[in-house]
């Protein structure tokens, strides 16, 4: 009997530490989504900025998609506009940093293509939550131009 009632508590112990570690797995998993870019994110809207502050806020307009997908260290971005029958996408490589992202694009369609020509690298100031983003676009002063807003889709 006093074998059966040890055996029971040790059952116990084990059964109550098991659910610790799964607790501490799932912490650990939402905080490592909520530090990484790793996913995929829709543009939900706009923010224009002036003397650094927040003056101008917009949502996509009905139809407009703007979709970004993060691995390790690729990106890949595309755009549909129903009123420009222009292609919009690019891919690259990324990293970023607590407070800033840079993307440096390889290829795009041909618009992006002709602004990849002049510009391959694009930083911006990263406000990166769990299920939220905002790349800030600066100016050479390191003042806040406008930003675009996503939300993580998964």
């Amino acid at each position: 009997m006093k074998l059966l009632f040890f055996i029971l508590v040790l059952f116990t112990f084990s059964a109550c530490n098991e659910q610790d570690k799964s607790n501490i797995k799932a912490e650990d998993k939402t905080q490592d989504k909520a530090s990484t870019l790793n996913g995929t994110w829709e543009m939900v809207g706009y923010y224009n900025y002036v003397d650094n502050k927040i003056v101008d806020s917009f949502q996509t307009n009905n139809g407009f998609r703007q979709v970004k997908m993060y691995t390790d260290h690729k990106v890949m971005w595309s755009k549909n506009v129903p009123a420009d029958s222009s292609e919009w996408f690019g891919y690259g490589n990324y990293n970023h940093n607590e407070n800033e992202l840079k993307e440096t694009l390889e290829y795009g369609s041909e618009m992006m293509r002709k602004i990849i020509e002049e510009k391959k690298e694009f930083k911006y100031e990263l406000r990166l939550e769990k299920d939220k983003f905002s790349q800030i676009e600066v100016d050479d002063q390191g003042n806040r131009i406008y930003s675009e807003n996503y939300k993580r889709i998964e």
